[in-house]
């Protein structure tokens, strides 16, 4: 399940995918567009920084860009930085696997069907580049408008 860091961090990201290159963004202008609690913002910023999707200038002039094209970040990873392995249990996880102490992993159903889940939702965010969800969302609204109008 994606936590509300991670879907914020990735609100914040597709903010950022819309500037134009070079430009920075302030935190509060971030937060206030998104609905983000500032302070939480500042945190998950700060790991997407170090993770390198991010950079950052302090002062009067400052503020976040995108540390590289938005096509070139992948989903998948700002989630495993942000939220930790895809996979909804640890048995079924490639990057950080933990065996269950209840179950035999060779029979056991449950961790198969895991791994098929950890698998599709991997295929889909590993594929999936911000300049893509960003691209989305703008065409999922252009559609709503049409049919408002």
């Amino acid at each position: 399940m994606l936590t509300k860091k991670g879907k914020y961090g990735l609100k914040a990201l597709v903010h950022l995918s819309y500037l134009p290159a070079g430009q920075l963004a302030f935190v509060n202008d971030i937060a206030v567009a998104n609905n983000i609690p500032k302070k939480f913002l500042d945190a998950i910023l700060g790991e997407l920084r170090n993770a390198g999707f991010v950079q950052s200038r302090k002062g009067k002039d400052g503020g976040y860009r995108l540390a590289r094209p938005a096509g070139d970040i992948k989903i998948g990873h700002v989630i495993r930085v942000l939220d930790g392995p895809l996979a909804p249990l640890p048995c079924a996880s490639r990057t950080q696997y933990q065996p269950c102490e209840d179950c035999d992993e060779a029979t056991c159903q449950v961790r198969h069907m895991m791994l098929e889940v950890r698998q599709a939702i991997a295929e889909v965010l590993d594929n999936r580049s911000l300049a893509a969800m960003r691209d989305s969302a703008d065409d999922d609204v252009a559609t709503v408008l049409k049919y408002q109008n």
